[in-house]
């Protein structure tokens, strides 16, 4: 285990935290994930005897700013319109000085821009599949270009919303129509046809890596949130493989201007072993199905004290740096 994740707790005395906010719920296409991860959260903390309360969505969020009834936040609102994740709540909560967990308002807002992530890190020289911005009028010329199969998914979503997978040229208007149920643009990108894994990230460590199996072909909605069959192994890969997707995933976290906790999500490519990066997840699911608490687990570290971890990167340090910043 890394010296960073066996490092000794900075408190144990759960009244350091004050009244802890705990976001969840909301208005995203995320909602009923935010609630459980958030029962999850909530638990967790008041077991540790923290004064935790729960916060469903913004509007709640700002009257209890506005009244000054919390101390700090847990955010584990996922999504975006509504959701945790596209830096409105770390705005909002930056304009009342009050600590939160998770990425700052530009780490958030590009996380949730999955266009905008993947130019960055190409930018900066890290691996992610080819891609086009499309709409239904150029659905045909830029999956032509890019060559199938391909994915097709809404730029601005998580949970494997709105995605599809396309192996022939028939599937991509349906693929476009779904995609653009949603708001914002439409991806497409190359289809990496290999291993899926994720990487947890917790402060300045990689946690071991999952790969992901699930009995279907596709790690969908059902198959991340209701299915019992996923198989989830970990840590997903062996020796230098696994040295260097931890390298890559918080290479991808820090160019993302993320910090704090979150989970980057990797393929391995089946013919060749490259990774290719395919997005961040800035507040990452807590619920019985998560990968984020299934590597601390590997890591040895429970459930309780990941949610504690999680919240005293919040504090303040003895030289007046925060943890968070």
């Amino acid at each position: 285990m890394s010296a960073a994740v066996s490092a000794p707790l900075r408190s144990t005395d759960p009244a350091v935290f004050g009244r802890v906010g705990v976001l969840l719920g909301g208005t995203s296409s995320e909602r009923e994930v935010s609630l459980d991860s958030g029962r999850n959260v909530l638990q967790a903390l008041q077991a540790r005897g923290v004064d935790a309360v729960a916060i469903d969505g913004i509007p709640a969020l700002a009257r209890a700013l506005a009244a000054g009834t919390v101390d700090r936040v847990f955010n584990i609102l996922h999504g975006h319109n509504g959701g945790g994740e596209d830096g409105v709540v770390q705005g909002l909560l930056e304009a009342f000085g009050v600590p939160y967990t998770g990425s700052p308002v530009l780490g958030s807002a590009l996380s949730m821009d999955k266009i905008r992530t993947k130019q960055v890190w190409l930018a900066v020289g890290l691996p992610t599949p080819q891609y086009r911005r499309v709409t239904a009028a150029d659905v045909h010329a830029n999956a032509a270009e890019l060559g199938l199969p391909v994915v097709v998914k809404p730029a601005n979503e998580g949970s494997s919303v709105g995605i599809s997978r396309v192996t022939d040229d028939a599937g991509l208007d349906e693929a476009v129509a779904l995609a653009a149920r949603y708001d914002g643009q439409l991806l497409m990108e190359q289809m990496v046809v290999g291993d899926e894994l994720t990487v947890a990230i917790l402060g300045d460590t990689a946690l071991p890596s999952i790969r992901i199996v699930p009995k279907g072909q596709w790690y969908d909605y059902n198959a991340k949130y209701i299915a019992e069959d996923t198989q989830y192994l970990c840590p997903g890969l062996d020796g230098e493989d696994e040295a260097e997707i931890g390298r890559i995933a918080l290479a991808a976290f820090r160019a993302a201007g993320c910090r704090g906790w979150g989970r980057v999500d990797v393929m391995r490519d089946r013919a060749s072993g490259a990774f290719y990066l395919l997005e961040v997840n800035t507040a990452p699911g807590m619920t019985s199905h998560s990968l984020v608490p299934k590597a601390a687990a590997q890591a040895g570290i429970g459930f309780e004290e990941l949610v504690w971890r999680v919240l005293e990167q919040t504090l303040v340090t003895a030289d007046g740096e925060s943890t968070h910043a």
